[in-house]
């Protein structure tokens, strides 16, 4: 990169068409074919695109997702993700922005690259933000590892809606003090590996039921209530410093006069709201424009773009027609209109480069070590105590798994300081009534939700779930859940004898929950989210 380095590229000696090009992010898919390459190539080559935003594959892409299509995984995704970048750079006249969405590392865009936990497993982390902080400068050093100079997270929306089908999980809860807070953390984190963050979706995506990939939220608040709890995090990160503000494709009416327009396309909400009234300076960088919130309603090749620079976005991501959209934004747009968003990119280029230039690039991170003690940190005992459960452990118990995998840990760990049965549902429709006299009706049940995200009940079926909910009633049970806590609403754990949140599946969140169990260490998480039934 050095020979193209942007330091020896004066803002200047830019025209007019690339100045325009800069402002363009296109999608790059880690497993495109090698037509499609090619013609990514072109197209940075040919209109000076600006930066690209790498997903894994188009059947992927969350639009494409839900449709169902078929999604084939390589080992090699984090070599074919490096030679890509490597070609791509090669293209450009101007060197790339390099960005991902690695809100819990590279993992949620390539296989067989570190994980770490959700941002909802974070949230039941209490008084610890230097963990947090090390999961940003972990994944932020597998970034510069990658070429990735810029990691399109955190989130820091607040999630009060336990039916939201898009954030849930991806929030650190919905604890307006507690997000902030941990949100910083991560951005500190990335921070000092040099590699930059976003914080989104502005002006908060946690208060809704759809998924803004598919169809335009609407948020019916008042803008005080907005005020006081969605955009809170976003004003005190804001008055922080932070690089960038993405801004998300949501209808709020009560911050655009009354109009339901989406807030990626509002002058109100960017230039109005997020700039003049909140202070912004820094970098807007639009959601990707391929989502059906936006999308759908604008057929005309270059309409969406030109709108979404002309309400303040700077970058525009995944812009599905960058030649039209450069086309219709130098028709329309004024030359401060273009300079203004030129320089704050430019700005923000030089600073990164200056950093990765004169950086190695690093290996890729080991995640065990810190995901233990995440693990022991975020463990959460809902209901019951540490003394029940050690009595019941010691005791004779029967263990039930609900999973759709073969391969958990949970018991075999167990299993290797204590002596039991055990089986996985559907094989006890019906517990045989032998094994439940063995086992004094006690029952360790280990649930593992098919999905994260809560629709259709998180995947679990009707015969699951009634299951699970008739050995509560009838039994002395002992639940831990691996997985979303927002599982929790539909079950009914008043008569259960404990209740224990792990949030997460990995190998080392299996063996704390193991250890605990045996009573080797104490919970010290608490449930970021509310539920009735488990108020502290």
């Amino acid at each position: 990169m050095s020979k193209k380095g942007i330091h020896k590229w004066a803002s200047g000696q830019l025209s007019q068409t690339e100045k325009i090009g800069q402002l363009f992010m296109p999608a790059a898919f880690i497993n495109d074919t090698e037509v499609e390459i090619q013609k990514l190539e072109r197209l940075i080559t040919e209109h000076n695109i600006g930066g690209i935003c790498f997903f894994h594959s188009r059947a992927s892409a969350a639009t494409n997702y839900e449709g169902k299509k078929e999604v084939i995984y390589y080992k090699d995704s984090f070599d074919t993700l490096k030679q890509l970048i490597s070609r791509y750079q090669k293209a450009a006249k101007y060197p790339l922005l390099i960005a991902i969405d690695a809100e819990w590392g590279l993992a949620m865009r390539i296989e067989n690259t570190p994980q770490y936990p959700y941002a909802i497993t974070l949230g039941a982390i209490q008084d610890n933000d230097d963990l947090i902080f090390e999961v940003g400068q972990n994944i932020a050093r597998d970034c510069k590892a990658a070429g990735i100079h810029w990691n399109l997270a955190p989130v820091a929306d607040i999630n009060n809606n336990p039916d939201n089908p898009v954030i849930g999980y991806r929030s650190f809860g919905e604890n307006k003090d507690s997000v902030l807070e941990k949100t910083m953390a991560f951005i500190k984190g990335s921070q000092s590996e040099g590699v930059l963050t976003s914080i989104k979706h502005f002006p908060g995506h946690g208060d809704t039921a759809t998924d803004s990939h598919l169809g335009l939220p609407l948020i019916n608040k008042s803008k005080q209530e907005l005020l006081e709890n969605e955009l809170y995090p976003f004003q005190k990160l804001i008055d922080e410093g932070v690089d960038s503000v993405m801004v998300g494709h949501l209808s709020v009416p009560s911050l655009a006069h009354g109009t339901p327009i989406p807030s990626s396309i509002s002058k109100d909400i960017i230039k109005g709201l997020l700039r003049e009234e909140m202070g912004f300076e820094g970098l807007v960088i639009s959601d990707a424009l391929n989502m059906h919130a936006v999308s759908k309603n604008y057929p005309k090749q270059g309409e969406l773009e030109w709108l979404a620079f002309d309400a303040g976005n700077d970058i525009l991501c995944f812009a599905e027609h960058p030649k039209e959209g450069i086309e219709t934004i130098l028709e329309n747009a004024t030359p401060d209109q273009i300079q203004e968003s030129f320089e704050r990119i430019w700005k923000l280029k030089k600073r990164v480069f200056s950093i990765h230039e004169t950086s190695s690039s690093p290996n890729l991170e080991s995640s065990v070590g810190l995901n233990t003690r995440l693990a022991k940190k975020s463990l959460t005992l809902l209901k019951g105590t540490e003394s029940k459960i050690r009595e019941f452990s010691a005791a004779n118990f029967l263990g039930i798994e609900i999973s759709r995998s073969t391969d958990n840990l949970f018991f075999e760990l167990i299993g290797k300081g204590k002596e039991f049965d055990y089986s996985t549902f559907p094989k006890f429709e019906r517990v045989d009534d032998t094994k439940l006299i063995t086992a004094k009706k006690n029952i360790l049940l280990a649930l593992f939700p098919p999905q994260i995200k809560p629709t259709n009940k998180f995947g679990l079926s009707k015969e699951e779930l009634e299951f699970i909910n008739e050995m509560i009633a009838t039994e002395n049970t002992i639940l831990y859940v691996f997985g979303n806590p927002y599982v929790l609403n539909h079950i009914d754990s008043e008569n259960a004898n404990a209740v224990v949140m792990v949030y997460q599946d990995f190998k080392v969140f299996q063996e704390v929950a193991a250890q605990h169990f045996l009573g080797n260490l104490e919970s010290k998480g608490n449930l970021p989210i509310t539920h009735k039934e488990f108020q502290k």
